[in-house]
């Protein structure tokens, strides 16, 4: 897997929770509707499970290195994967902490 379909791959993962049409706002219980969709709290459980596989794949990956049993391409391209699925979620988690703060800013 090369890095832009990673990259892709965990920006369409965050186009989808951010689409209204999407049942985002049915899953999470806006205006008085049960939802049949995966709770954000089980897709945010998801998203934190894909970047630590993400991470054990690139630890698997060293120590096979260290074997001599990987070649140093396999390891940087894992190393690199998991340095973008980090950094998309840091962004995630950046972009949820700013609107929570904005909404705590709006006046009653």
């Amino acid at each position: 897997m090369t890095i832009p379909s990673v990259a892709a791959g965990a920006y369409a993962n965050v186009a989808r929770l951010a689409d209204p049409s999407a049942g985002l706002g049915k899953a999470a219980g806006v205006a008085g509707e049960a939802g049949n969709g995966p709770s954000f709290g089980a897709m945010l459980k998801d998203a934190l499970n894909s970047v630590t596989e993400s991470g054990r794949k690139s630890d698997a990956q060293t120590q096979s290195m260290i074997a001599g049993k990987s070649d140093m391409v396999d390891v940087v391209t894992a190393v690199s994967e998991t340095e973008v699925a980090v950094e998309t979620m840091v962004a995630v988690r950046n972009k949820v902490i700013e609107a929570y703060q904005s909404i705590m800013s709006m006046p009653i």
